[in-house]
């Protein structure tokens, strides 16, 4: 009888302990997802310029009618599309905040939308977002970790999706520590630049030889998920890997660029901060037009209506614009 009630008292101490587990405040600090590959981190930061001094090249050169000048100060970028689980992770604890998103999301190209993730989804990016809810998301992932949101209108931090019109006029503070998405200049950097200088825009980012040169042969194939290879998204960090659809690849089995990024051509589209227009030289930091009608996206990704995916291709959306196939991935420029 004593051992019974010992029992009893060991399950209700232990439901206690769990119970004020899940109250704590979240920890998003380095989220590892539970995974085959413990390894992987879904927010994993680096840092292609660098140094601290600014690097300076010609965006668009060999794929754009219009090129021009771009200098980059020293940033940092994640080295993976923003995953499904981070995305509802993060959104759930700051709805319990005060955010609003006007789209929840949804597992990549095909999978459940604002459920939570799933063993099969979970690591695929998430789709089914605008660029609106992309930059409250990163505004929320900077609250969360105590860093200052970069994202703020009329000095007021914006934390709503629904408030288009806002957003539309928002501000970014380039010298906060939070999370924001990359300049144009920054993502195209990011693609093409090698340990031997920048390989040529007219070629999926990573298409290069080990060392960082230009490699006429290497085949897209080995670097993204596009149309000619699948027709839905993938596991983030598995372009490139040879697998039977009943034995999908493991996460980072797949191929990095040379700046140690993965599917920055294919996969998912991705958001960028500035409207869309044709470059024009610019001294300062490269941040696009102040006003526009449409957001850039860079890319590519695994649909037929996005089959462009070389690192210097360009597309444009209206902000309020969703699919499931465009995304998002994350920077900081400290």
């Amino acid at each position: 009888m004593k051992k019974f009630i010992t029992m009893i008292i060991l399950n209700v101490a232990a439901a206690s302990t769990a119970l004020h587990a899940q109250l704590k405040p979240i920890n998003t600090s380095r989220f590892i997802e539970r995974t085959p590959h413990a390894a992987f981190s879904d927010i994993d930061m680096t840092q292609p310029v660098q140094n601290s001094a600014r690097q300076s090249y010609i965006i668009g050169e060999h794929s754009q009618t219009y090129t021009a000048v771009r200098t980059v100060a020293s940033f940092k970028i994640n080295k993976y599309e923003t995953t499904y689980a981070l995305w509802y992770r993060i959104r759930i604890a700051a709805e319990k905040r005060g955010y609003v998103f006007a789209n929840l999301g949804q597992e990549g190209s095909a999978g459940r939308r604002g459920k939570a993730p799933t063993d099969m989804g979970s690591m695929q990016p998430v789709t089914m977002i605008s660029w609106y809810d992309a930059i409250i998301w990163c505004n929320a992932l900077s609250e969360l970790e105590n860093k200052t949101p970069c994202y703020t209108y009329r000095k007021k931090i914006l934390r709503d999706s629904t408030d288009t019109a806002s957003c539309d006029l928002a501000e970014c503070n380039w010298n906060a520590d939070g999370y924001r998405l990359p300049t144009e200049a920054e993502w195209e950097y990011a693609a093409r630049i090698t340990k031997n200088g920048m390989q040529r825009s007219d070629r999926a980012s990573g298409q290069a030889e080990a060392a960082g040169a230009n490699d006429e042969q290497a085949e897209q194939m080995r670097v993204a998920w596009f149309s000619e290879n699948t027709n839905m998204t993938r596991t983030v960090a598995t372009a490139g890997t040879v697998f039977l659809p009943d034995a999908p690849p493991a996460l980072l089995a797949g191929n990095a660029n040379s700046a140690g990024l993965y599917d920055m051509s294919g996969n998912v589209l991705e958001f960028c901060w500035d409207w869309f227009a044709n470059y024009v030289e610019q001294k300062e930091r490269a941040t696009g037009p102040a006003y526009g009608s449409e957001r850039v996206s860079r890319g590519g990704s695994w649909s037929p209506y996005t089959p462009f995916i070389n690192a210097g291709d360009r597309y444009s959306f209206d902000p309020n614009e969703v699919y499931n196939y465009m995304g998002f991935r994350i920077c900081t420029s400290k």
